[in-house]
C-alpha cells in the first residue's frame, strides 16, 4: 500500500481572498507543503505582506497580487501575473467571497445584489476558465472553489450570498466534467469558522446557539480548513473529483 502524499513540492497555487481569514491559512499551508504561492485580494498591499510573511516563514517563494473577484478583467490580469512569473498554475482556489448585511430584502439594491453575485459567483467562473484551459492544455491541475453551508440552509440575512454559492456547488460539479480527466474541479463548503470576520458577531449569542444547532457545538478555528485544502490540492485526492466536501461541525441539516 502506498502512502498518502500531501506533498506540494514544485507546485504552483494561486488563491483568492488569501490575505486573511480561510485564505491565508491555506496559502500558509501549501507553502509549508512546497508550493510557491500567489496571494490575490483587493488590497494589494495586504496580500503583499501575508506573502512576505509566509516566504520568509516557509522559503517558499510567494507574492501578492491586487485583484477584485467581482471585476471580469480582474481575473485576466491575475492569471497573467501567475504565468507571468512562475510559467504554470497548478491549483486555483476560488476563496473570495462578501456577504454584505441588509435589513430587509425590499433595501437590497441592484447594485448590491450584483456586487454578490459577481463576487462570489461570476469572479470564480471567470478565473477557473482562463486557469482551467491552460492547465488541461499543460500539466493538469486541482482547482477547489469555497462555497458555504448557506447554499444549502441560508439566513434571512444571506439570501443573496447564499444563492451566489449555491450556483458555486453547481459550478464545481459542471466544471469538473468539462475539464476531467486532466484537471480535477472540487469544493469545499465552511460552516461558521472564528476568522477575522467573527469578530462582528455576538459571540456569546453565537456560543449558546452553537450548543444547541452544531452538534459539535463551536465554530471551526481556521486551521481546521487546512486538511481539506490540502487533501483536494494534492495527489492525494487523485480520484476525487466533482465533490463539494461539508467542514461545519456537522451544522447544515442538523436539527436548530
Amino acid at each position: 500500500m502506498s502512502d498518502v502524499n500531501f506533498d506540494l513540492s514544485g507546485k504552483v497555487a494561486v488563491i483568492t481572498g488569501g490575505s486573511r481569514g480561510l485564505g491565508v491559512e491555506m496559502a500558509a499551508a501549501y507553502a509549508n507543503a512546497g508550493a510557491n504561492v500567489v496571494i490575490a485580494s483587493r488590497k494589494a498591499e495586504a496580500c503583499e505582506k501575508a506573502a512576505a510573511d509566509i516566504q520568509s516563514t516557509t522559503g517558499q517563494e510567494c507574492i501578492g497580487v491586487g485583484f477584485h473577484a467581482g471585476k471580469w478583467d480582474d481575473c485576466d490580469v491575475l492569471a497573467q501575473a501567475a504565468y507571468d512569473k512562475f510559467g504554470k498554475v497548478d491549483i486555483l482556489v476560488n476563496n473570495a467571497g462578501m456577504s454584505p448585511l441588509y435589513n430587509s430584502l425590499g433595501e437590497i439594491t441592484e447594485e448590491l445584489y450584483d456586487k454578490v453575485i459577481n463576487v462570489n459567483l461570476r469572479g470564480p467562473f471567470r478565473l477557473s476558465t482562463i486557469i482551467g484551459e491552460r492547465m488541461v492544455k499543460e500539466d493538469g491541475g486541482s482547482i477547489i472553489n469555497v462555497s458555504s453551508t448557506s447554499s444549502l440552509q441560508p439566513s434571512k440575512n444571506e439570501i443573496p450570498y447564499g444563492t451566489a454559492k449555491a450556483g458555486v456547488n453547481n459550478l464545481t460539479i459542471g466544471l469538473s466534467r468539462v475539464f476531467a480527466p486532466k484537471v480535477r474541479v472540487n469544493c469545499i463548503m465552511p460552516g461558521p469558522f472564528l476568522t477575522d470576520i467573527s469578530k462582528a458577531w455576538d459571540m456569546e449569542a453565537f456560543e449558546k446557539r452553537a450548543k444547541t444547532s452544531i452538534p459539535l457545538q463551536r465554530g471551526g478555528l481556521p486551521h481546521e480548513v487546512v486538511g481539506a485544502a490540502l487533501y483536494l490540492a494534492s495527489d492525494a485526492s487523485s480520484y476525487t473529483t466533482g465533490a463539494v466536501i461539508k467542514i461545519d461541525g456537522g451544522s447544515a441539516f442538523a436539527s436548530a
